[in-house]
Formats: C-alpha cells, structure tokens, sequence
C-alpha cells in the first residue's frame, strides 16, 4: 500500500491560474508513468477498461493534469468542466480544509462550518475540503484543442469524459440557456470525445441554483444535449436528493432515461463555510455557503448510488452508475461497488493519494 503524500496535485495554497499554468505538482508531476499490463477485465459504456476507476470533472484542469492521471493508472477520468465562452474563476483562496470529524450529515451542513487554510488532522484520508471555483473556463477556443491532447495520451483500457455545462449570459431567456448546453456539448462531441458529462450539479450553474432539481429544466437540457452528442454517450452529474425527495428523483430519472447513458452522483454537500471569526470564510458576493466535498460527504455517495441502482431496477432501465464522494481508500471504493456503482471516481482522494489507482488495483482478484 501506498504512502499518502501531503503535497496534493492541486495546490491550494496557489492561485487557481498558478495551478493550472504549472501545475499538477506532487507525484502527478513525476516522470515515471505507471503502465497498466494484460488484458483489460472491466467494461464501461461496453468499451474495455482495466479499472472501473478514475477523477471526476475538478481537479483535472487540462491536459496535462490528464495526461497524469491516465499515467498514473485512473482509467476513466474527466476533464474539468467547460463552458461555450470564456468565464472567470472565482477569488482566491478557492480551496479551504474544513474542521470537523465523522459525516457531514444534512443537519451539520445546515449550521456554519469551520474553513481553515491548514489542515486540523495529520491523515488526508479524513480530509474534507470545500471548493469555490465558479467553473472558470477560457472558453472553447482553448479547451477544445487541449482536449483533443488527451486524446493521443488514452491508452488502450482506459477513456476520457469532456464535462461541459452551460452559462447564463445577459438577455437569456430560459430556452437560450438550455441550447447553450447543447452547443457546448456538440464543442465536445466534435473534439473527439467517448463520452460527455453535462453537469447539472455545481451551485454556480444557474441564477437559481442547483439545476438538477428542476424537472423541466433538467429535461429539456438532456433531450438537447443528447441530440448535439449524436452517437456518443451522454452522462448527466447530479447532486445529492433527501429522502424528502426521492418521488423527484425518480421522476427526473424516468424522465432522462431516454437520453442518458449514465448518471453521475454526487457532485458536493452545500453548507456555510465561515473562519475563526465566524464570518464568511471565501472572499467575494455568494460565497458564503460552498460546496463540500471529501471523506464528510462518502455517506451522501453512498446513499445516492444505492438508490440509482435500486431505480434502475424498479424502472426498468439501463444506465450506468457513476459513484463520486468520499472515495479515499480503497475500502472506500469497494464499498461503492458493492452499494451499486459500475465506476467510481475520487477527487480529494486522488488529489493527495496520487497512488490511489494503483492501490485499488492492488486488491483486485488476479
């Protein structure tokens, strides 16, 4: 097994424009890639894969960090999330360590959390984290070129997702919005990709919030977007649904199944993220309550995906299950698959286990 390094692949003591133009730092940034061997044994989207594991749309900010990862042994990882036009990042700091042990459950994440710039444990595999990005884009002019990179880098086993989502802009009126998720996702489709996420999940992707619990929206997003994908297969990333809504849940899920291939779950639990002074934590308007994500949030994970797979087979359907949240072990990644999920993906796990792949893959049956 691994030893967990400190010096994470993003850094969040750097600006978020130092990280993308030099990083990935730590391990990510070494030159000895790990090659995967045999055959491949796991299938995703019916193409062979030598892992059902990876990065979700975050810390893989372009293609070098990509690159890196695949590399590294993360078989299906995607690209950070992209928009049709050039948006900006949000002030830094963006990425702070909450204090706190055990599950950040709904009622804690309810109450102001404690944001810290140093971590109050020694152990990354209890690290929760907030980040507060804005899904910063240089539009596609940049993206879609350097997602074409990663491209020549995928070897044989593994594949790259481009996560596209769409951006409000002055004078939009609903259906404008909704096509720009379309026109983002044919950016996407004509860069090359095997398979598109568009995400539904970040705070920061409407005027009035977390999209992904808008029926109608939601629909007339992935109805649109499928048909800009053509053959590829489309993914949609959701947030977390209470129990208070899982009538919801399973009307959205009825409601795409004809056009999604996979659903991804979840993206970050949302709570007011305040400093010793208990005053609002990240600079700038809005900032105040930001998404959580980390070993406080596996619980949510593991809900999520065990309720998919329990629709999938009450509705009948066929898509797979994409499992992010929480995933810093591989214990934790065998408990996704048992809960559900055909894939798993980690972010803080990975952003501080650079070897997390490889470990995983340490404990599979030869």
């Amino acid at each position: 097994m691994s030893t967990i390094t400190q010096q994470p692949i993003y850094d969040p003591s750097k600006t978020y424009d130092d990280n993308f133009n030099n990083g990935p730092f730590g391990e990510f940034a070494g030159p000895v890639p790990f090659h995967n061997s045999g055959r491949p044994m796991f299938t995703f989207l019916g193409t062979p894969m030598y892992s059902p594991f990876g990065i979700p749309a975050g810390p893989l900010l372009n293609a070098k960090y990509v690159t890196s990862a695949l590399y590294k042994g993360f078989d299906i990882v995607t690209y950070k999330t992209q928009r049709s036009t050039p948006f900006s990042v949000n002030a830094f700091p963006n990425v702070l360590y909450i204090d706190g042990d055990g599950d950040l459950t709904l009622d804690v994440a309810s109450r102001p959390v404690l944001g810290t710039t140093t971590p109050k444990t020694t152990d990354p595999t209890k690290f929760t984290i907030t980040n507060s990005f804005a899904v910063p884009s240089l539009g596609p002019d940049f993206w879609v070129p350097d997602f074409k990179k990663t491209l020549a880098a995928t070897a044989r086993g593994q594949m790259v997702i481009m996560s596209v989502q769409g951006t409000i802009q002055p004078g939009f009126s609903n259906e404008d919005y909704y096509e720009d998720f379309a026109i983002t996702t044919r950016l996407a489709a004509g860069a090359g990709a095997r398979a598109i996420e568009v995400n539904l999940s970040c705070p920061n992707v409407a005027s009035e919030g977390v999209i992904c619990y808008n029926i109608e929206a939601v629909t007339q997003i992935t109805s649109r977007a499928k048909k800009a994908a053509g053959p590829t297969p489309l993914l949609v990333k959701i947030g977390y649904y209470t129990p208070q809504q899982q009538d919801l849940l399973e009307n959205i899920v009825g409601a795409i199944a004809p056009y999604v291939d996979g659903i991804c779950s979840i993206n970050t639990i949302a709570a007011p993220v305040v400093n010793e002074q208990g005053e609002q934590a990240l600079p700038g308007p809005n900032r105040l309550r930001s998404g959580l994500c980390g070993a406080g949030i596996k619980w949510a994970g593991l809900d999520m995906v065990h309720r998919l797979a329990k629709l999938r087979t009450k509705l009948g359907l066929r898509y797979e299950i994409i499992g992010v949240g929480g995933v810093m072990t591989p214990a934790d990644y065998h408990q996704y698959i048992e809960a559900g999920a055909d894939v798993v993906q980690s972010a803080t796990g990975a952003m501080w286990n650079p070897d997390l792949a490889i470990d995983i893959k340490s404990t599979f049956k030869k």
